[in-house]
């Protein structure tokens, strides 16, 4: 069906009519003017993220299903990186006529499936047209009591450096898919051209034949590096193992952007210097694998890959036999008073000065 015979609000009750609310501070959600929320005893969280078509995803590998979870998931993931319980969220979306409803459905089921894992309601967004390709912007509201608000200034001299999870893996999966895609292309391109020289109708019936069925990747073996690419998962269940534990945090952050990125906003903002062991990164064994295939240095990869949504947090290092022994978290070093710099320290000993090269959006 054609967006256009739904029209802008038609396609908004069309996606959202059997949207329902589950948080008691959601007093109105979708449907009027504004969503209305109500917070009485605690401090509302709001995080927001853009996502391009061209820059933040590649619809030649990852459907609309996965972008919308995906979407989702990066939003809840930074009011859990607060600390916070994300309540509500807000959708807007800019879209090409090359899109058909069917294809927002996909997108809203799995925008929907993320919010409904941590109980989070849809009430509200805006949609237009765009000329340029799809463009998605989310905003995630959460609250947090006062107390339990974790920022990225908090952290202090012998605090332990901690991160949940496994690190590279999606950038890993970014690389296969980004390999296959330019094979797949290649071989598109070479029976384009000669389809173009063919010279009896056989050979153009026989040529169009081997296009219908180019060639399709083969991913056996490396399904936790696509998955960890095109459907990441939020931390929501490290911040409850921690309150559980009663270990709180005094510096927190997702890694979206690579663990080296964001250890130097923890300590740029906290004012402090860190030391990190190579030998404590933790690394799948499909990442490790995969690197080696492609001729990149793994623990690169893991410092500086990004996307991972992992939660990086630093704590009192009394916490530290209890942190030991919590299943999906790895102490990977210290933070260090100012003057000792950023310090990576390799396998063999050495030191290196951690330098900050996560991905940045607005580098040329």
């Amino acid at each position: 069906m054609e967006i256009a015979k739904l029209g802008e609000f038609g396609l908004i009750d069309h996606l959202t009519k059997d949207i329902k609310n589950k948080n008691k501070s959601t007093v109105k959600g979708v449907g009027d003017d504004c969503a209305v929320l109500h917070y009485p005893d605690t401090e509302t969280l709001v995080t927001t993220d853009m996502l391009m078509e061209g820059v933040h995803f590649d619809l030649t590998y990852v459907d609309m299903k996965h972008l919308g979870y995906k979407s989702a998931m990066v939003n809840i993931s930074d009011i859990f990186a607060m600390g916070g319980t994300p309540r509500q969220m807000i959708v807007s979306i800019a879209l090409s006529k090359r899109f058909i409803v069917e294809d927002l459905e996909e997108f809203y089921d799995g925008l929907r499936m993320a919010c409904d894992k941590w109980g989070v309601d849809i009430v509200g967004g805006d949609t237009t047209s765009s000329l340029t390709g799809l463009a998605i912007s989310i905003t995630c509201i959460g609250e947090a009591k006062t107390e339990d608000i974790i920022y990225r200034n908090g952290a202090k001299d012998t605090d332990l450096i901690c991160v949940s999870g496994d690190l590279g893996a999606a950038y890993m999966g970014l690389q296969l898919l980004e390999r296959e895609k330019s094979v797949y292309y290649s071989q598109v391109k070479e029976i384009q051209k000669k389809l173009k020289e063919a010279k009896n109708p056989q050979q153009t019936e026989a040529l169009r034949k081997q296009l219908d069925e180019a060639w399709q990747p083969d991913f056996a073996g490396k399904e936790y590096l696509i998955q960890r690419q095109i459907q990441p998962e939020a931390r929501g269940d490290i911040l409850i193992k921690l309150r559980e534990a009663g270990i709180r945090p005094t510096a927190m952050m997702d890694i979206s952007d690579g663990l080296s990125s964001e250890l130097h906003h923890i300590c740029t903002q906290s004012g402090t210097g860190c030391r990190i062991f190579e030998k404590f990164l933790p690394i799948d064994y499909q990442t490790a694998v995969m690197a080696e295939e492609l001729n990149m240095n793994v623990t690169t990869c893991a410092l500086n890959g990004g996307e991972d949504y992992e939660l990086l947090f630093t704590c009192p290092i009394g916490d530290n036999e209890v942190l030991q022994n919590m299943e999906g978290i790895k102490v990977i070093g210290h933070i260090t008073r100012k003057e000792y710099g950023m310090q990576l320290v390799s396998r063999d000993g050495n030191e290196f000065e951690l330098l900050s090269q996560g991905w940045n959006p607005l580098a040329k």
